[in-house]
């Protein structure tokens, strides 16, 4: 984790450099109000990766004996294709559409939304991809 660690520690020095000049050439209260925010983010990223990685063994990547051999094996679950995130996204309009046009549309999108986020939050559980 410390290639990670510095790539976003170096960006948020980057950022906290750049935030007091874009203030002082533009005066722009929007832009400097972005990149301060860009800055925490950033910084709150490279402390929870510089936190993970002390915790834990150093990976082969981490180690300058590490071989690449080491790092064979599962690198964890990739779920199949699924059409529920589809139907979540279609309800998610309903829902926005909802609030433009009529309530009645917006509780017809939450009534078809939570069955389409429960058949997707299911969806592991039931079906050809149950465990």
């Amino acid at each position: 984790m410390k290639a990670e660690t510095w790539v976003f520690g170096s960006s948020a020095i980057f950022f906290a450099a750049v935030s007091p000049v874009y203030w002082f050439v533009t005066g722009d209260w929007t832009g400097t109000s972005a990149l301060v925010m860009a800055t925490l983010l950033v910084l709150m990223v490279a402390l929870y990766l510089g936190a993970s990685g002390a915790r834990m063994d150093p990976r082969p990547e981490d180690r300058k004996d590490g071989e690449i051999a080491e790092g064979a094996g599962e690198l964890g679950f990739f779920p199949p294709y699924s059409w529920w995130p589809l139907w979540c996204a279609s309800t998610l309009a309903v829902c926005v559409l909802g609030v433009v046009f009529g309530w009645w549309l917006f509780i017809i999108g939450v009534v078809f939304g939570s069955i389409a986020l429960s058949g997707w939050v299911f969806e592991y559980y039931r079906g050809v991809h149950a465990h």
